[in-house]
């Protein structure tokens, strides 16, 4: 496959900005890497800094870049509720401002650009599993708004900058994904759960349990994101990608606490506000268009991403 000369990667220090960082520069890409360091950590970026191919500017996306690229992949933005909900309002313009700014300069520079949605622009669904013609359930006015709304905001913009001005984009609404680098205090089922096993803590579920999801190991996920962008320019998305197999929070919790060997109990607490009861994605889409569906089974991932937390939490403990 044909690799672009320079790429764009906002939000690159983040959790799968990161990981993208390191695919496009095994493929031989030239690397632009901005973020502002709100979530991402230089520590997950800081292994290319003597690459040559690979530059890094710390910089906000809700202001403007006038840099010269060939792709955009738009991944600035927190992800987990505990970020995104300390300062929505920060949010809410960077799921905006931040895609207007990004769509500004793909315009300027005829560049294909990649919008990082998510599956929350579904919200609370009456249809299961998810397509990706459901238009969703979202309270606009919740405390988890300023990002479903902020994602949806960002999809309608992608799309009239397509119709209005032919800009080439590629559109990917991301389900829960996991794997190393994800952020030890971020408050994602997944961390948060091997965190609390390896302190040897209770882990925390909320509701009874039952309310569903499905996670897609981060090396799957990342091959997705460069199949989306190697289509046709008439492949726009959106379309989902995430692992089809859906499993409760529970059994989610219990398979931690076997991988690890761990006997904690746990800490039932009531459900947050406009918590999603099931999350699951439709991929036909995604294996008809992309030839692509996850490879690599929970298990798996989740020992590679325990194994990262175990290393993490020996350096950071006294």
């Amino acid at each position: 496959m044909h690799i672009p000369n320079r790429i764009l990667v906002t939000g690159g220090a983040g959790f799968l900005g990161s990981h993208l960082c390191d695919r496009l520069l095994t493929d031989g890409a030239e690397v632009l890497c901005v973020d502002n360091f709100f979530t991402g950590s230089q520590s997950n970026i800081q292994h290319h800094f003597n690459n040559p191919s690979f530059e890094f500017m710390r910089h906000d996306v809700t202001f403007p870049l006038y840099v010269e690229i060939d792709q955009i992949y738009n991944l600035a933005c927190p992800a987990s509720p505990v970020h995104y909900q300390r300062r929505p309002a920060q949010t809410t313009k960077t799921c905006v401002l931040g895609p207007i700014n990004m769509l500004g300069l793909a315009k300027r520079t005829s560049a294909r650009i990649f919008q990082a949605s998510t599956s929350e622009v579904y919200g609370d669904p009456d249809v299961h599993p998810q397509t990706e013609s459901y238009w969703g359930k979202v309270n606009p006015v919740g405390p988890r708004a300023c990002y479903d709304e902020g994602k949806r905001c960002a999809e309608t913009l992608f799309f009239d900058y397509h119709r209005e001005y032919d800009t080439d984009i590629k559109v990917a609404r991301i389900f829960n994904c996991y794997g190393p680098r994800m952020h030890i205090n971020d408050g994602r089922v997944v961390s948060n759960f091997i965190v609390q096993a390896l302190r040897d803590q209770e882990i925390t579920i909320f509701g009874d349990g039952s309310q569903t999801r499905s996670f897609c190991y981060v090396d799957d996920m990342i091959e997705a994101f460069t199949r989306l962008m190697g289509t046709e320019k008439d492949v726009t998305g959106p379309i989902n990608l995430g692992n089809p197999h859906e499993l409760s929070i529970l059994e989610l919790a219990n398979t931690v606490k076997e991988l690890i060997g761990s006997n904690v109990g746990l800490k039932i607490l009531p459900l947050p506000e406009n918590d999603p009861a099931r999350r699951c994605p439709d991929i036909a889409l995604a294996k008809t268009t992309l030839d692509w569906e996850p490879k690599i089974p929970l298990e798996e991932g989740l020992g590679k991403t325990i194994g990262y937390f175990d290393k993490t939490l020996a350096r950071t403990t006294p």
